[in-house]
This record gives structure tokens, sequence and C-alpha cells, in this order.
């Protein structure tokens, strides 16, 4: 394999590839990726989050081409990308390529929706696209996951490029302009761990889909750049990671797809937090035990789980996200581990404070990521333990359709009516046969 034209080769792919190259399960694989994503971006749209960004940002915003998915308010296609991707991500509920926690929706579907607002195109070319954008950004990612993970967010570096080559696809980039918008998106790359609990982790994956969006458009227009932005010396993958394997970006390209892989979360917080979720709720019973019965509870987990989310005492929502010790409480208090346990007022609940207080996480490297033990002692002695093997949205153990419906339908609950849910959820599923894809962003309008 040459590893000196990694860009070229990558970008050949993206420009060579037709509808008929996507296998079914990866075709089925995104239909299921669009339904979540939509259900989390109506989701995250009142979060404080996105009238905090539509106040700053707004006043700049050029024409308005495109909608900001459950709201009223319209934006240029840009600003509509950045918003649409910080709704999308700001609940922490959106999928994630568990290989590398990567979120690799929401970079390529929150460019290419407000992309066909501007420029009309079918669903199947927006199904297509995505397609090709999540298995660019996965690969990416693939290749730099082992040292980059600690500093950077890899939705930030790696999903630049996926939106590059998404929209690079709908405006029929030749191999060199989609090698440009690489190059143009890579050195826009960006996202630092330290924004974890504040409102930047959510503006690092709306920047993804804005600044690949932005790549995809100068590109066409002949701006130039490094065509050996991920190979080279000074480039992207030597930038942000100790350690890569450019190999991984182009092993198996048209025969292995990454959208195959995707998982979706069934708790609104880190994936890593999941397994200890799954356990608690469990151990939790029927009917549910008193937290203030319970002395003390020790988790059990992969030591990217308490690297990630090892975060004891939580100073708000957002933090709480990243806390597996929340996660833990509000699981045993409330039975449910969603969006609203994940707020100021459940982070100073005195029954979650206090039980917070009593968990003990220890690391145990012999555990998957997906894996945990959880065991908790009661007043009395008495003590219930409860191991996962496989939490609940992974790979070995995925949510149902029928899950991702309900997820959706109790995410818009509080902004669409029931009638508008279902019509949306069903243009969801049939995007490849629309005729115009960006008529699921009117649906998604109150």
């Amino acid at each position: 394999m040459d590893k000196t034209d990694i860009t070229r080769q990558l970008a050949r792919f993206a420009v060579d590839s037709r509808p008929a190259d996507i296998p079914a399960a990866a075709a089925r694989e995104a239909r299921r990726s669009i339904v979540n994503w939509m259900g989390c971006a109506i989701g995250g749209a009142h979060h404080d989050a996105v009238p905090v960004a539509l106040a700053a940002l707004a006043p700049f915003s050029g024409p308005p081409q495109a909608t900001v998915l459950g709201r009223r308010e319209r934006l240029d296609i840009l600003h509509a990308a950045l918003i649409n991707g910080i709704s999308a991500h700001v609940l922490d509920f959106d999928d994630t390529h568990l290989r590398t926690l990567m979120h690799p929706s929401v970079p390529v579907a929150s460019s290419l929706l407000a992309f066909a607002e501007y420029k009309p195109f079918p669903g199947s070319v927006f199904m297509h696209a995505f397609v090709l954008g999540v298995e660019v950004e996965c690969r990416i990612a693939n290749a730099i996951y082992q040292g980059h993970n600690v500093n950077w967010y890899i939705t930030g570096t790696a999903g630049v490029f996926g939106a590059a080559a998404a929209i690079g696809k709908v405006l029929e980039l030749d191999e060199r302009k989609m090698a440009w918008a690489f190059g143009i998106a890579g050195t826009q790359a960006a996202g630092l761990r330290d924004m974890a609990g504040t409102m930047c982790k959510s503006f690092v994956h709306g920047r993804a889909a804005q600044n690949g969006m932005q790549a995809a458009i100068m590109a066409a227009q002949g701006f130039t750049s490094s065509e050996r932005v991920i190979e080279a010396p000074r480039g992207f993958a030597n930038a942000v990671s100790t350690r890569h394997d450019l190999g991984e970006v182009l092993a198996g390209l048209g025969n292995k797809w990454e959208m195959e892989l995707n998982t979706y979360k069934p708790h609104a917080c880190g994936v890593v937090c999941h397994p200890v979720i799954d356990a608690c709720l469990q151990l939790r019973g029927s009917p549910p035990v008193d937290p203030a019965r319970i002395t003390g509870m020790k988790l059990h987990v992969h030591p990217l789980a308490l690297k990630l989310t090892g975060i004891k005492s939580p100073k708000g929502g957002l933090e709480s996200k990243w806390s597996l010790y929340h996660s833990a409480a509000v699981s045993i208090v409330d039975g449910i581990a969603g969006e609203r346990q994940y707020t100021d007022e459940m982070v100073f609940d005195p029954r979650v404070a206090a039980l917070r207080e009593r968990i003990v996480a220890e690391p145990d490297d012999r555990l998957r990521e997906d894996e945990a033990r959880v065991t908790m002692t009661l007043a009395g002695g008495e003590v219930l333990d409860c191991h996962i093997p496989h939490a609940l949205g992974s790979a070995r153990n995925p949510m149902s359709d029928q899950d991702l419906e309900l997820k959706f339908i109790d995410l818009v609950a509080d902004t669409l009516p029931r009638s508008q849910t279902r019509k949306l959820i069903d243009n969801c599923w049939a995007l490849a046969e629309l005729p115009d894809a960006g008529e699921l962003a009117r649906l998604a309008v109150p």
C-alpha cells in the first residue's frame, strides 16, 4: 500500500463511488442513523446552548437559506449546519462509532440537510453522500484514535473530513478538488477535551459540520490546498496523533463499511457510562430499592470509563454527562438516565448528591469498554451484584428500530405534535425515496 498518496486515494474512492456500491446492511444502518440524528437534533433545539449560540451568531448570518431544526429560525447554510450540529450533540444522545468513540452522524447529516435546502437534491443522493461521509471520517478516525483521544475530540478532528466528503460528493467534485476539500477541512480540524461539561463540547461537533461544508464549497471554486493533508510529515495525522496506522484509512476500502458498525445511545450521556447504567437499572429492582437504604456501591469498569467520566462531583448538568457517579446515582433514584436526569436540578438533588458520595469506581482492564460490574450494599449487610457483558446500544446488544422510534418520540414530545412526529419519522426511514431531501427539514419546524 502506498502511504504517500492516501489523501488522493481516499478522494478517488469518494469521487468514483456509485449508489449501487453501498451494501444493503450499510444502507439500513444509514436509515437508522438518520432517525436517531434527527430526534437528537430536535430534542436538543431548546437546550440553553442553542438560543445562546443563536443570539450570538444570528445577527451575522447571511440569507435565511436553511432551517434550524426544531425551531422557527432560518439561517444561511453554514450557520444552520453549525447550530444543527450543536443541537444534535448537546444532549450527548447521538450515535457512536464505538471503536473510536466518534459521533459520526452529526457532522455529515447536519451539513447535508442544510445544503439540501439551498441546492435541492433527491434523498437518494443524500443517503449515498451520507454513507460516504461517515466512511471517510471513520476510516481517518480508525487510523489515529489510539494516540489521539486523550486531548482531542475525535469528532471535531476527523468529523470535518466526513462533512467535506459528503458535500463534495453532492457538488460532484473531481478527485483533485476532493483532495483539496480534505486539505481545507484538515487544516480546520480541532476540538479540545477540556471542553467537556461546557457548551463548547457541542460547538466542536457543530463546527465540524460547518467547516467541512465550507471546505467543499471552497474547493469547488478552485481554492487550493495540500493534496497530502492526511499523510504529510507536517499534516493531519502527525499533528493530532502521537501514534497512528495510516493503513487503516484504505484497508478494505469499498468492501468493509464503517456505517455497519454504528451504534445508538439509550441513555443521554457519555457512552462509556452505559454499562454501569444498565447494571444500576437492574439492581434498582421492582419495586425499586430506597436509595436511603444503600450504604455503598462499587462500580467495576474499563479504565477508559474512569478516564473519560471520572468526575465525582459535577458542577452542573452538562458536566454530569461525564460523571459515572452521577449516572449511577440518577439511574437508582429515577430509574432512567434520559435528558432530564442530566440537568442542574438533578445534580443538586439531595438524594442524588448523597448517593453519589457513597459510590466508588474502580478500573479493571479485564473488562471490555461495553462491560461493567456493579455491587450494591444495603443497610443490614445485604449485597447485590450485577454484571453487564454488553451494554444496551452496543454492537452486540443493539437498539431495535422500535427502540429508536420511541427515543425519537420522547425527545421531540415538547416540540412537535404527535401527527407531525409520525410523519417525520416515516420520512426519515424513507429518505432514499424522497424527491427532495430538504423535505425533512421542513417537517422539523414546530
